[in-house]
């Protein structure tokens, strides 16, 4: 499994930023910005997101009425960069995922309530899927009335399709998982070329309005990969292969009406949408609106003026830290924020860091508080305790290092625990980012390690090869700074990518390099467990587990920050996409 490129593209973003923080102001119940010694947090435990699996009862639409929302209107999007791709087989990125939404429906998907709380129901399934063999073998009906835009019905062979072109040579940015399990090998592109010869993958069968999957390890958790965007129906009269990207069919409330490459894209209703089978989109305005190649600190100011279009357009980007004081000042009560998906961490080079009192002292003396500090303090998040983010189901707040209590570091304490482990003038070397913030940082941490009684190198790393340079078995680094966030939100796409032993390769995603035979037994486990809610407190317990093994530093559970015009009206963060609900907003009127 590779690298999550949509958590890439989240976790390269607040390391490298400079002028800009993805980030959000709490709602008031997190610790001060100074974080000195005694902050207590509740902040992260407030922003706990609750996820249950819906019955099919939960899976009939409409979705539930926004109170106050009405029909009709124009929303401005004010952008600095196009959507990389939205063709739905190479979806990955939460950025083409916020616009893919609307465009494209999946098999399951997230009902957002108004407390933020999800719960996964049929999308285009009337259920959230009939698990068989432990969780081999899963089979999907489809909904009578779902259809393209052209009002041709949504048939399985759409979405075997769907599945199957992702295997296609020229789809090299989705997600891989499912292939995977569909061939049983990582190789998959040479066990299934694709369906443009004709021929179709034995492991899904169809029937009438079901689709079967046949995989080759146990999923349980199947049902959550499947909303992915990744894993949307394509439709095979309709499909252009490589030119598919620049004009995807609908099955949403939207379609494309233009798109202009790296300028603008309008997208206007879709007339075949029957909302009677979607219980996730309420659509109330009749179009959207983008404009690209604004710069954040451009529509912060237009937002902040809310003058004349702008009174209806929203931030699609988070509000640079530097405009963070103005917009709290003009435009509070125009201001959304929530907790993000991904969760920022230092690694512990396991391989060069051996000794667990060495890791130990490094985590005790780690001075987490100034380090948030220099990227906005509150604003960044809320200060972490694992690598499990409150976004993933199953949560729960713990606190094996004491950060919660004292979030600046404690460096005295840390040298007596190395002195007792005869460990003092141990060499640590840091390697950063090269970036004025960073730089910035490295000074605050080299100033605690050595306060520790750690013989501190520092290195300073070019942030366009920074993840080419620790991905490697063989780095020189001992503590670098990484992100993650979860695929979908149960713990299997946080921990098996993350720690499990064979993920230490070259280009590898366990960054930490922890090999230890019990976390892969816990991740073994917990992968296999059917019950849900089981196998949740085992991702949990997970959790603290590899927390406790000194694998890395929690720093922070990151927050986002927008804003929006006066004339907008339930304008929300997207916990799954951190950015805002197109389907929830409305145009005041």
């Amino acid at each position: 499994m590779s690298f999550s490129r949509r958590n890439f593209l989240i976790a390269t973003g607040v390391a490298a930023a400079s002028t800009s923080v993805l980030s959000a102001c709490s709602s008031g119940n997190s610790s001060s910005s100074s974080g000195g010694k005694g902050g207590k947090q509740k902040a992260a435990e407030a922003h706990t997101t609750t996820i249950k699996i819906g019955t099919a009862e939960d899976s009939k639409g409409p979705a539930q009425e926004v109170s106050g929302a009405k029909k009709g209107g124009k929303v401005y999007l004010l952008n600095d960069d196009d959507f990389s791709h939205l063709d739905p087989q190479r979806v990955y990125y939460a950025w083409n995922s916020l616009a893919a939404i609307v465009l494209s429906r999946t098999l399951t998907g997230y009902k957002v309530a108004d407390d933020g709380s999800m719960t996964l129901v049929g999308d285009l399934a009337t259920d959230t899927g009939t698990m068989k063999d432990d969780g081999k073998t899963w089979t999907f009906t489809l909904k009578d009335g779902v259809k393209w835009q052209d009002g041709s019905d949504i048939t399985v062979d759409d979405v075997r399709h769907g599945f199957e072109r992702a295997f296609a040579n020229f789809i090299t940015e989705g997600a891989s998982y499912v292939q995977t399990w569909l061939t049983g090998t990582q190789n998959y592109r040479k066990a299934y070329p694709g369906p443009f010869k004709g021929k179709h993958l034995k492991s899904i069968e169809t029937s009438g309005k079901s689709i079967t999957f046949h995989l080759s390890e146990a999923r349980p958790d199947f049902n959550y990969v499947l909303a992915m965007h990744s894993y949307a129906p394509t439709p095979v009269k309709h499909d252009t292969k490589q030119d598919y990207d620049k004009k995807p069919y609908s099955n949403g409330p939207y379609k494309i009406k233009s798109h202009v490459t790296d300028k603008s894209m309008v997208l206007v209703r879709n007339e075949h949408w029957d909302p009677s089978t979607d219980p996730i989109r309420n659509a109330y305005p009749d179009e959207f609106d983008f404009t690209f190649g604004i710069e954040a600190q451009t529509a912060a100011d237009r937002l902040i003026a809310d003058y004349g279009k702008d009174q209806f357009a929203v931030s699609w980007r988070t509000i640079p830290q530097e405009k963070v004081q103005q917009a709290t000042e003009k435009a509070k009560d125009r201001m959304f924020e929530g907790l993000g998906s991904g969760v920022s961490v230092y690694w512990i080079n396991q391989t060069r860091v051996t000794d667990m009192k060495v890791r130990e002292a490094i985590i005790r003396a780690w001075p987490t508080a100034a380090i948030r500090q220099l990227y906005g303090g509150a604003n960044r998040g809320d200060y972490a305790t694992g690598i499990m983010s409150p976004q993933v189901a199953g949560y729960k707040s713990q606190d094996v290092w004491g950060r919660l209590k004292n979030p600046a570091g404690d460096p005295a304490t840390a040298k007596a625990v190395l002195k007792k482990a005869g460990k003092l003038g141990t060499k640590i070397v840091y390697a950063y980012q090269n970036d004025p913030t960073n730089a910035k940082v490295k000074v605050i941490v080299e100033n605690a390690l050595k306060a520790a009684g750690f013989d501190v190198v520092t290195k300073s790393l070019d942030s366009t090869t920074y993840y080419d340079q620790v991905g490697k078995i063989d780095n020189q680094y001992d503590i670098y700074w990484g992100g993650w966030g979860a695929d979908w939100p149960t713990g299997y796409s946080v921990f098996q990518p993350l720690f499990e032993s064979d993920q230490i390769r070259d280009e590898g995603t366990n960054y930490c390099h922890l090999k230890n035979k019990d976390v892969d037994a816990a991740i073994k486990a917990a992968t296999a467990e059917t019950d849900q809610n089981k196998a949740n407190e085992m991702w949990a317990a997970m959790d603290k587990q590899v927390t406790e093994l000194g694998a890395f530093i929690p720093d922070v559970y990151m927050k986002r920050l927008y804003l929006h015009g006066s004339k907008l009206g339930n304008v929300k963060m997207d916990p799954n996409f951190d950015g805002c609900m197109l389907y929830k907003m409305y145009v005041k009127a």
